[in-house]
């Protein structure tokens, strides 16, 4: 067993090795829609990879989120995307790698530090190929002011009671908006509201698997119940919030003038940047319930351009992302990102640590819409943004919201056809 061990170390060394010695000096161009953290790539992670590998040149190059999938495409098509690829999670970059724009990664050494259930949200159907090494999840819940919690003598609430409770002390104090977010951009509604708290309500992994199955339907009262208690958030979300986008719902927080801020654990350092005093807490559960769920969504990823010009660097580059060292980097450099990879990694940021200890108390999921379910047309999805944002705004009743996404499911997808 030892010597296979060390056989095994001793080609995946080689495989090092030969793709460094093979590695000519050029210059990769990284594509991301993590426009926030362009300066942590420039400072800490690009300078640590640079120091080890001075030979090959790496800039990172954001898109806005909202444009960079369209603009990827595009760039892909014509031939001038960067060699390496930011990856969406799942079926975003799946339609890529079967276009034939995202090479396999399956070779390089440091794949092996990361489980089946990691480099899920990037392998084929048919389990043979990965074509992205898994990079990071995010964690969904709800930031606080810790500031005004003190001010107003409030508790960081354990159930959904004590979670409206709180809303309606804030909102009767009058001097802060109780609950921050927007409905304009829709994602939000969609990604921080419905995807935050049904996983209560649908038992995480239960309920995603159940719809993919097709045992589950969205007319169910686990689904219809996450829109009702989704609809009741419209009243403490402040004067305007219909008008309000992501970047002023950051605002508006960051600026000390919302207690409680539907969060995902990316908003982190925006918010230190902010110097904002802040907590956080995971979704409320509703009464009754025994157990509780988070969505731990795998976020984030990192690929090559199957058609790049630099692959042999490209190559270096993505084994070391799948290093010890990166992974280091990476929780500490930007806290609300949590490696994917079996690496021993200690999170020094103390809200990044409160959001990743919730794994010792819920249980994980990932968004349901994500894996398979949003192949067709309509896409599921984009429906959850738009029926989230109407169920807020009082437009469409939870019902009526969970037939359009059911019957938009049903046209396309065999097993919700039953």
């Amino acid at each position: 067993m030892l010597k296979s061990v060390t056989k095994i170390a001793a080609l995946a060394a080689l495989g090092v090795c030969a793709m460094a010695a093979t590695a000519s000096a050029g210059d990769l161009v990284i594509e991301s829609w993590r426009n926030d953290d362009a300066a942590i790539w420039k400072d800490q992670i690009i300078p640590a990879f640079q120091k080890g590998h001075p030979g090959i040149n790496v800039t990172f190059s954001p898109t806005a989120p909202k444009e960079y999938n369209a603009a990827l495409n595009a760039k892909l098509e014509g031939g001038t995307a960067g060699d390496i690829i930011t990856c969406r999670p799942f079926d975003a970059s799946l339609e890529l790698f079967n276009k034939g724009y995202l090479a396999s990664v399956n070779d390089l050494p440091n794949m092996k530090n990361f489980s089946d259930v990691a480099k899920a949200a990037w392998t084929t159907d048919d389990n043979k190929t990965t074509f992205c090494v898994p990079m990071g999840a995010v964690i969904h819940g709800f930031i606080y002011n810790k500031d005004i919690f003190k001010e107003l003598s409030l508790a960081e609430p354990k159930t959904e009671a004590d979670f409206y409770a709180v809303l309606d002390k804030i909102k009767a104090d009058g001097k802060y908006t109780p609950l921050v977010m927007g409905t304009k951009d829709q994602w939000e509604a969609a990604t921080m509201g419905f995807q935050n708290i049904g996983p209560n309500y649908w038992h995480g992994e239960d309920g995603r698997k159940g719809l993919i199955d097709g045992t589950q339907k969205f007319t169910d009262a686990p689904y219809v119940d996450t829109f009702k208690a989704l609809a009741k958030w419209g009243p403490y979300m402040g004067d305007g919030y219909k008008a309000q986008a992501y970047p002023d719902s950051q605002n508006l927080f960051g600026l000390g003038k919302g207690a409680i801020y539907a969060a995902g654990s990316w908003d982190i350092s925006t918010f230190h940047a902010q110097n904002v005093n802040m907590g956080a807490f995971p979704p409320p559960v509703p009464a009754g319930a025994k157990d509780c769920y988070i969505s731990d969504h795998t976020d984030i990823g990192i690929g090559m351009n199957a058609k790049g010009k630099n692959t042999a660097d490209a190559k270096v580059f993505l084994d070391w992302i799948g290093s010890e060292e990166f992974a280091n980097i990476f929780a500490n450099a930007l806290p609300g990102f949590y490696p994917l990879s079996n690496a021993k990694v200690e999170v020094k940021d103390e809200v990044a640590q409160s959001f990743v200890s919730w794994r010792g108390q819920c249980k994980s999921t990932i968004r349901d819409s994500y894996q398979i379910l949003s192949r067709g047309t309509p896409n599921m999805e984009n429906e959850l943004w738009t029926v989230s944002a109407n169920v807020i705004n009082g437009t469409q009743t939870p019902e009526d919201a969970a037939k359009q996404i059911q019957d938009g499911l049903a046209k396309w997808y065999k097993p919700q056809q039953k």
